[in-house]
């Protein structure tokens, strides 16, 4: 078994207007962070810079494009997108063709895909009202099978899902979960979240930590705390997050 170590798991959402303020969050952070996540609204400020950028330091990115389209478009996209040498990339875990496009346009690099499965400010009755007869949990099974049967490398998911998925994939899959909190602390937008150690424990690989940390007063030691109730997780956690990336 691989070994890993807390900052593994960790991935820090620059969830941000600027890349001067995501510079400077990262400049903060130090070596307490090693893996962050680009998202659209930076991605549309200058993020693939910063994300080079964070590559030629040393650390890792999650690149959180969503992806839906024809299935061409996909497989072009997740090929250009090879070249920036990132950890991972999204793609909306809708259906097959979106999913097989995707592995497609990956080929043989070492890009790893996750497929949105159903994004964690959503509800039942959001779902209802898109015309889903699915529960939040069933619909994210649903994707994540879907995902697993296409050769994708793993989802993000709340951890509300975390064990279910881990049960119907294997330890190989890989679980990203963000809507991540403290015991306390407010939810914001986020409607299915759930603690680091708890995440981590129902089989959760990675966790995305974003407002908590970034908007904290002191956005080091937030992250500190995090990494410590990771830690904790790891050391009692059954279900084999340790040493997988």
């Amino acid at each position: 078994m691989t070994h890993t170590s807390p900052q593994d798991h960790l991935i820090v959402a620059l969830d941000m207007p600027t890349v001067e303020e995501a510079r400077r969050l990262v400049a903060v952070l130090g070596e307490s962070v090693t893996f962050y996540k680009v998202g659209l609204e930076l991605l549309f400020a200058g993020g693939l810079d910063l994300a080079r950028d964070l590559r030629r330091q040393g650390k890792r990115v999650f690149l959180d494009m969503k992806l839906l389209d024809i299935g061409n478009t996909v497989e072009r996209a997740v090929a250009n997108a090879t070249e920036l040498d990132v950890t991972f990339l999204t793609v909306h875990g809708h259906d097959l063709k979106t999913l097989r496009a995707a592995v497609s346009g990956r080929g043989g690099s070492g890009l790893k895909l996750l497929a949105v499965t159903v994004l964690t400010n959503l509800s039942a009755d959001d779902l209802a009202e898109q015309g889903s007869r699915f529960s939040p949990a069933d619909l994210v099974l649903r994707r994540a099978e879907l995902a697993y049967a296409a050769g994708f490398d793993g989802v993000i998911a709340s951890g509300q899902e975390a064990a279910r998925i881990r049960a119907a994939t294997g330890p190989k899959f890989l679980i990203v979960t963000p809507g991540i909190r403290l015991v306390g602390s407010t939810t914001d937008d986020q409607e299915r979240v759930m603690t680091p150690d708890h995440a981590i424990a129902a089989g959760a690989n990675h966790i995305v930590v974003g407002r908590p940390i970034t908007q904290a007063d002191d956005p080091k030691a937030a992250a500190e705390m995090f990494l410590h109730y990771i830690r904790e997780a790891l050391a009692g956690s059954p279900n084999g997050a340790k040493g997988i990336h």
